[in-house]
């Protein structure tokens, strides 16, 4: 996967002081890009964007995405070539908690970046990142397409649907005849070195383990197509240069595992655990009374293999190894930046 051609553009990374923005921000900073990030601070305390000083490595602007007028005026200031919008609220019972702030920042916050890209004449390349619950949950055992329905059922995954439904109005209004190309990307569940999240699977097993706890799980017969971060990530990149390119390819794109890593969360575990060693082990406290989930979620990718020959580089033992490789480099107060970049370039060259 090569990703040079982004040496010299300016990309605007939209939620860069997030897990997966530090991560974004560090692959394009590696592969020679002038980055710019508009986002919230740190969502966690501790958190990968600091921990890696991911802000000596880019220009970082603190804002909120709901602020039309300041995405505005960052849009204008630094004109970007390419933009990857990801800020957003993720986190599913936060949204049943705060849904008011998860609707305004998830489907107010696409439109603010939207329409500054449309008052922008040097945009050439959008990627508006969604998730893989956007899709009408029928528990289905194959994969989600595409062309499938579209309405999540709780309000984290409902903004998100409302959000690619906001980006197809915005392409047919206004973006058919620009030279711009535009796409979403449902991705699956990402884990990866840095993640401090809670209500993640597997950063509340870190959080126990190096606290010498039983790992609690809540959901383990809840079935999701978890990845590395830098699968995702990398592929918004390789799909945001080559509609750069060829604007042909623009469209909405599943970004998810192999089917063979669509694994129950209680067999996740199982693979952190052994992965992990030192004796961690998990309990099972299935909630009765805990907030809607979908139990079984899978992504069918074969757009994105056909379109753009593209196929996952890690499972999901891999994965987890990465994410315990970070982990405890952390933990031992060593050079995670080390880590991040010899995982990148370990990824990148497949």
């Amino acid at each position: 996967m090569d990703l040079s051609f982004y040496k010299g553009k300016t990309v605007l990374v939209t939620g860069h002081t997030g897990f997966k923005g530090s991560w974004m921000c560090k692959v394009l900073v590696m592969n020679g890009a002038h980055v710019i990030g508009y986002s919230l601070k740190p969502p966690t305390t501790p958190s990968l964007f600091e921990i890696a000083k991911i802000e000596e490595q880019i220009t970082s602007v603190i804002g909120d995405i709901r602020d039309l007028e300041a995405i505005k005026n960052c849009m204008d200031k630094y004109n970007p070539d390419i933009v990857i919008h990801m800020a957003a609220q993720p986190i599913v019972r936060e949204a049943y908690i705060n849904p008011v702030y998860t609707y305004e920042t998830n489907v107010l916050g696409t439109v603010n970046i939207l329409e500054s890209v449309r008052l922008n004449n040097n945009v050439k390349s959008f990627i508006n990142v969604t998730t893989d619950k956007v899709y009408e949950n029928n528990e289905w055992e194959w994969g989600y397409r595409e062309i499938d329905r579209l309405n999540g059922y709780d309000p984290y995954s409902n903004s998100k649907s409302c959000s690619e439904l906001i980006t197809s109005s915005y392409i047919k209004s206004f973006f058919r005849d620009k030279n711009i190309a535009l796409s979403t990307c449902r991705a699956g569940n990402v884990i990866g070195g840095g993640d401090f999240a809670n209500d993640r699977i597997i950063p509340d097993c870190i959080r126990a383990v190096v606290s010498n706890k039983e790992i609690i799980v809540r959901n383990p017969n809840s079935t999701r197509p978890y990845q590395h971060v830098l699968e995702p990530v990398c592929t918004y990149l390789f799909l945001a240069q080559a509609q750069y390119i060829d604007k042909v390819i623009q469209g909405s794109f599943n970004v998810g595992p192999e089917d063979k890593d669509c694994i129950a969360t209680g067999k996740l575990v199982d693979i952190f655990c052994e992965s992990w060693g030192e004796d961690a082990k998990w309990r099972d406290i299935s909630e009765v009374d805990a907030p809607h989930e979908a139990n079984f979620l899978k992504l069918d990718c074969s757009k994105i293999k056909t379109l753009l020959a593209w196929k996952p580089r890690w499972g999901i033992e891999d994965a987890i190894k990465k994410t315990i490789e970070w982990s405890k480099v952390y933990y031992s107060n060593k050079d995670v930046n080390a880590v991040m970049e010899d995982q990148i370039t370990e990824y990148l060259k497949g």
